[in-house]
């Protein structure tokens, strides 16, 4: 099973508890967020920030994607 299949279906009910599978996977996909701010200088502590103050996951992404083509 691809990742993309263990999270293909959006309407997923979120108060069902998450299977082994799409822990593994969604651990993986934060554990490269935490890779890729760090190498923009952005902590995962700052990113909870964003998180926290209202940033999607989606714009988080979008913003560490530009960060990092600034660094270049």
């Amino acid at each position: 099973m691809s990742q993309a299949d263990l999270f293909a279906n959006v309407d997923h009910d979120l108060t069902q508890p998450l299977t082994c599978a799409q822990k593994e996977v969604l651990e993986r996909a934060v554990a490269k967020i935490v890779l890729l701010g760090a190498q923009v200088g952005v902590s995962a502590d700052q990113m909870i920030l964003l998180l926290e103050s209202g940033m999607t996951v989606g714009e988080l992404l979008e913003y560490l994607v530009a960060q990092n083509a600034e660094s270049a």
